[in-house]
This record gives C-alpha cells, sequence and structure tokens, in this order.
C-alpha cells in the first residue's frame, strides 16, 4: 500500500511538468498569427500588383489607340457621310480628282465612286472574291482582283491597280471605250458594262450614297450630311 501511496504521489507530482509545455503554446500561436498574417499580407498584395499592372497595361494601350486611331473612342464623333468615313472619304476624293483630270463630268464621277463602293467599299484593299469567296473566271482560274475597282490582272500591273489615282484613272478609260453612250444609261448597267460583272443591277443600291458622298466631299453637304472634318477635293 504505501508503494502505492508513493507511486501516487510520484505520478502527482509528475504532472507540474505540464504547464511548461502550456507555455509554448503562445510562441506557436503567435508564429500562427504571424504566418496568417504574412498570407493575408500576401493575399491582398499580390491582387493589388495585378490591378496596377492592368491599369497600367490599359493606359497604355488606350494612349497607343489614341495616337494611331484618335477617332476611335467614339463613333458618334467620328467623321461619316452614309456610313463611309475618312479613308473611305479619302479614296472618293481620288477618284474625282482622277475624273475632272481626265474632263469627266460629275454623273461620270459619281459612276466611278457608286462603282468602287460596290467592289470595294471604297477600301483600297491587296486581294480579292479569289481570296474571300474562291471566285473564277469563265475558264476556271483564280480571279486576281485587288485595289478600289477590284480589277485584274488585264487591267494593268499589280502597283497600277493599288495606287488609287491610277486606279481610277483606268476605269474612266475603260468606262469611255466601252458605254459611249452612257449618258442615257442607266448608271448601273454603266459600271456593269464597264466591269463586265456577272449582275447588272449589283451597283443600283449604292447610287444614293455615291451621290451623297460626292456632294459632301465637294464642299456641298445634302441635308443631313456635315462637310465638317471629312476630306474635300480640290477643285478643278
Amino acid at each position: 500500500m504505501p508503494s502505492r501511496t508513493t507511486s501516487t504521489t510520484r505520478s502527482r507530482r509528475a504532472h507540474p511538468a505540464k504547464p511548461s509545455a502550456r507555455r509554448h503554446k503562445p510562441r506557436r500561436a503567435r508564429t500562427r498569427t504571424r504566418a496568417r498574417r504574412t498570407r493575408l499580407g500576401w493575399a491582398i498584395a499580390v491582387p493589388l500588383a495585378l490591378v496596377a499592372a492592368f491599369l497600367t497595361g490599359a493606359g497604355y494601350l488606350a494612349h497607343s489607340l489614341d495616337a494611331t486611331f484618335p477617332d476611335y473612342r467614339s463613333h458618334v464623333a467620328v467623321p461619316a457621310v452614309a456610313g463611309y468615313r475618312t479613308e473611305q472619304l479619302q479614296n472618293a476624293c481620288t477618284i474625282l480628282t482622277a475624273g475632272r483630270d481626265l474632263g469627266f463630268d460629275e454623273r461620270d464621277q459619281t459612276i466611278a465612286v457608286m462603282t468602287a463602293m460596290g467592289e470595294s467599299s471604297l477600301r483600297n484593299i491587296d486581294y480579292g472574291d479569289w481570296e474571300t469567296s474562291g471566285a473564277t473566271n469563265p475558264d476556271g482560274s483564280p480571279t486576281t482582283s485587288i485595289g478600289l475597282f477590284q480589277q485584274q490582272e488585264s487591267w494593268g500591273s499589280r502597283e497600277t491597280r493599288l495606287d488609287p489615282y491610277s486606279a481610277a484613272t483606268v476605269f474612266y478609260r475603260a468606262m469611255a471605250e466601252r458605254v459611249p453612250d452612257r449618258a442615257a444609261i442607266e448608271p448601273t448597267l454603266v459600271a456593269h458594262r464597264t466591269q463586265v460583272n456577272d449582275d447588272p443591277l449589283h451597283y443600283e443600291r449604292f447610287w444614293d450614297r455615291a451621290v451623297r458622298v460626292v456632294a459632301a466631299v465637294s464642299g456641298t453637304p445634302q441635308a443631313g450630311d456635315d462637310a465638317d472634318g471629312i476630306p474635300q477635293c480640290p477643285a478643278v
């Protein structure tokens, strides 16, 4: 029995060692707290850094767009006539200038603008129907059309067809040769006979737009149109 008492007593005396273990717990708690704070700091810092990087990149992109495309921010603010904007209107002006230099009247010049609208939407593109839709010539060969008027190799060199003024000059000369009685013929038929395209009525829907564009770039815009900010063709 005494030995049990002694054993029990010793056992009870052994327990005080435990508080020393408890004294270490606050240190571990402080370590865990610091770890949590570190993780929380990173959790806040990383998103903030990403946001800052995004804003910096967005600012740089906006600056680049402003420098390259000054009118990109607003559709309303961009000068346009009949849906055609600066680059397209400048091409229309070049077509008119070529016609005036050759002595063609305003109707002929408007027909030329209408034709370019129907062929390329007044854009000087370096590809044609073959690239976009696989169109071929009657003999099955790929079409080679390029430029404002989508002229093939038979119309001239690549350089000629991709120069707006030269391409327009080639068109006017072909129109004068192929449609000498054009004054009495509907504009779409004049363009059709000049271009030798499949649909004689293809250009018809572009006539009113061509009239509006010619008026605007000539300094006499129609009602509802505004000449402010758009290219103006030099007078004859």
